[in-house]
């Protein structure tokens, strides 16, 4: 045998394993795509790569003349402007450890800034590089110990929060529309801590809690001594048909001799889905309607300015109410969605004795895109009303189009000078590994 011969024999051995290994890792990927019944019996050594897109096609069809409402990604956009835009792109891993301990890995690209008017290169933070680019970041990765006693699981790492992603959204069913009326108000949705997760009736889960203590600063290191403290107790009823809920928090902001400011939520949440059973509610199917609110107690945090000279520092309440509809039109194929929020930043306005009020908490102040300086009145008193409806079709499973209308008014308690922004869009969703489709949960 010559050595030509011999090297084009290790050539094709070598060519040949590096094939065969290529193929058995495809299988094993593509296993890791549809094993989603064994992760979710707690085998052991399964694992499941899962994600959903959504974003739209936008039209701004009016501006607020004074840029306002600095928590909606359409502030400051000028009026006819359109857009495409991603506004949230999720890769995730589950995997089982054992069948008694599961972790989980999360990427998320999300907007943070108002579409089609991006910030300056030097002002670019949040979920944009410094050349505007939308870039993944850390959203989820956390341990969970299943069962460390009856019907309760400990977590820990960056995880989900007690304030709505395992309940109230789900049940709004439509995210990728708009947030929850707290999440509107930056409530965390993840955070870095511990969590006990449990019910108090393993058999039936129709009772259950959800407690964590974390930093209070979602992906970010923390940067006090503070730690956030989260609390959530819930119940179902008629074949889980319905749920009740009842949320609380605390977290002090600063703490000294001369300044205790802190801030805490209590928030419930009531509705009724027709398409539950025993076993679940199911709000992607069937008729939803559902009610939160919260009142959000801001001791210490509001500065106002007396008419005569010199502050005074008052603890503020800011409160919020939202109400939304959805159903079946055509079942499996169309939807409809409304909903009405009402929110009031301030519940201490005094204009026969303050000329101005600033809030020291960022997500329950003006936190205009534009700024103070593009707000003629330096008002961050006015209350917003919120309103979408639309239509949502799907012409496959885990893909939707949904049409709609997006509206957000500004009404000051200080002076006359009520406006809106309206935009024209179509939202697109559409997932892969986990079943979207339903909101079953």
């Amino acid at each position: 045998m010559t050595r030509k011969t011999t090297t084009q024999k290790l050539l094709f051995i070598s060519l040949a394993l590096v094939i065969m290994s290529f193929s058995v890792n495809v299988l094993n990927a593509q296993s890791l795509l549809n094993n989603d019944s064994a992760f979710k019996a707690g085998a052991p050594n399964s694992g499941r790569v899962w994600g959903y897109v959504f974003g739209d096609y936008a039209y701004k069809g009016h501006s607020d003349s004074l840029k306002r409402g600095g928590s909606n990604q359409y502030s400051g956009i000028p009026t006819s402007r359109t857009t495409f835009q991603f506004r949230r792109i999720y890769l995730g891993y589950d995997y089982n450890i054992s069948k008694k301990v599961s972790t989980e890995l999360l990427l998320a690209a999300e907007d943070n800034f108002p579409a089609g008017n991006p910030p300056s290169s030097a002002a670019a933070s949040g979920d944009e590089l410094l050349n505007n680019k939308l870039s993944f970041y850390i959203k989820l990765a956390d341990i969970r110990i299943k069962n460390i006693w009856k019907g309760t699981d400990f977590l820990f790492g960056q995880i989900g929060t007690p304030a709505f992603p395992a309940i109230s959204e789900k049940v709004w069913s439509y995210r990728s529309i708009e947030r929850t009326v707290a999440d509107i108000r930056r409530t965390p949705s993840y955070d870095m801590g511990a969590s006990l997760q449990g019910t108090f009736d393993p058999a039936t889960k129709n009772f259950g809690y959800n407690v964590m203590m974390a930093n209070g600063s979602s992906a970010k290191p923390e940067g006090d001594n503070f730690k956030w403290f989260y609390a959530d107790v819930y119940a179902y009823a008629a074949h889980k048909q319905l749920v009740f809920d009842l949320y609380t928090d605390y977290e002090r902001l600063n703490w000294t001799s001369s300044w205790h400011h802190a801030r805490s939520m209590v928030k419930g949440f009531i509705a009724y889905n027709s398409a539950g059973d025993d076993k679940s509610m199911n709000p992607g199917k069937g008729f939803t309607i559902g009610v939160e609110g919260f009142v959000n107690s801001l001791k210490n945090d509001l500065v106002a300015t007396k008419i005569a000279g010199g502050n005074d520092t008052l603890t503020n309440s800011a409160s919020a109410l939202s109400f939304y509809i959805h159903g079946d039109l055509v079942p499996d194929k169309l939807r409809f969605f409304a909903r009405l929020d009402m929110y009031n930043p301030m519940s201490k306005i005094d204009n026969n004795t303050y000329s101005k009020y600033a809030g020291n908490t960022g997500n329950y102040n003006d936190n205009s895109y534009s700024g103070a300086a593009n707000t003629a009145t330096g008002d961050q008193t006015y209350k917003q009303t919120f309103m979408t409806l639309g239509l949502d079709w799907k012409p496959t499973a885990r893909v939707h189009i949904m049409p709609n209308i997006w509206y957000n008014s500004y009404n000051s308690q200080m002076v006359s000078n009520k406006d809106h922004d309206m935009v024209y869009r179509i939202t697109f969703f559409f997932a892969f590994g986990k079943n979207y489709d339903n909101g079953g949960f």
